[in-house]
């Protein structure tokens, strides 16, 4: 079921995943990326650059969505957004740290926001590493989530 903010913005990620979040089960032993950004244009090159390296790939659009959909999927590696609707990323990274299936599997946050502040706070919070979207190139993303999973 899409979220508003998906039912809304349309283009792009019903283009791509069919205006819903997606929960794929990983196929034949892929390792699964769990990629929580509700920005459609950001969101849609993910998805391609990791589902070309042949990954499964879920996403969520909404911080509720990505916590219930962590907990079912239980992926090998999160990519995580700060700024999402209904629950914003820190409430998602307390979440999955609290939750002892999840509080292993190695949460990358990938935001706006560059201030100390927040870097550290997502820190403390358990993220395995903090990028800030202006300031990253996708292939360094691109590598650090390859170190992780193999």
């Amino acid at each position: 079921m899409a979220d508003e903010t998906t039912k809304s913005k349309g283009g792009l990620l019903e283009s791509v995943f069919g205006g819903k979040d997606t929960d794929k089960s990983s196929k034949a032993g892929k390792k699964i990326i769990f990629i929580v950004e509700d920005d459609e244009v950001l969101l849609r090159a993910l998805y391609i650059l990791f589902h070309e390296e042949d990954y499964t790939i879920a996403t969520a659009t909404d911080g509720q969505t990505a916590v219930s959909m962590a907990q079912r999927l239980n992926p090998d590696v999160i990519l995580l957004d700060l700024l999402l609707p209904k629950m914003d990323g820190f409430e998602v990274l307390k979440a999955l740290k609290a939750d002892p299936k999840l509080k292993s599997t190695p949460v990358i946050v990938l935001s706006n926001l560059g201030d100390s502040d927040s870097i550290e706070k997502a820190k403390k919070l358990g993220s395995n590493d903090y990028f800030v979207k202006a300031e990253t190139d996708l292939s360094i993303l691109s590598q650090k989530i390859e170190k992780i999973l193999t």
